[in-house]
């Protein structure tokens, strides 16, 4: 487990447990998953380790900031590290594979938005839904 993350742990008054450690590697590990996925991850290596657990300790991750959230269909909430939070999700509705792509490729988006709506974009929570090359006709 990352320093960084027992830090940020302790600096909220929480404890680093087996538990928290298994669910931040899990989520480090899968990208975009949802808390089933965490949850099946960690039983493999600690079968104790209920789903209400894997909930609780996902939602306090979120709460102290190590850990975020996106809904990338009408599913369960995807989670992943929120160091790693700033990219456009594009969702393939064909095969369902997620990409990651740079923010910076929404920048014209982003500031067409500020000028006309005076909209502040939340590029972290930004999904495209569309056909990946592999499944473009």
């Amino acid at each position: 487990m990352s320093q960084k993350w027992d830090d940020t742990l302790r600096a909220s008054g929480y404890r680093v447990t087996p538990q928290r450690q298994l669910v931040l590697e899990a989520v480090s590990r899968l990208k975009h998953a949802t808390p089933e996925e965490i949850f099946a991850d960690v039983r493999l290596t600690a079968r104790g380790v209920n789903v209400s657990t894997v909930y609780r300790t996902l939602e306090l991750l979120e709460q102290v900031g190590l850990v975020t959230h996106t809904h990338l269909s009408h599913g369960a909430p995807r989670y992943h590290l929120a160091a790693e939070a700033q990219h456009v999700h594009l969702v393939c509705q064909q095969c369902e594979r997620i990409t990651e792509i740079d923010k910076s490729a929404a920048a014209p988006l982003v500031t067409a938005l500020e000028q006309t709506e005076g909209f502040l974009t939340d590029v972290g929570h930004l999904t495209v839904f569309g056909l990946c090359s592999s499944c473009r006709p």
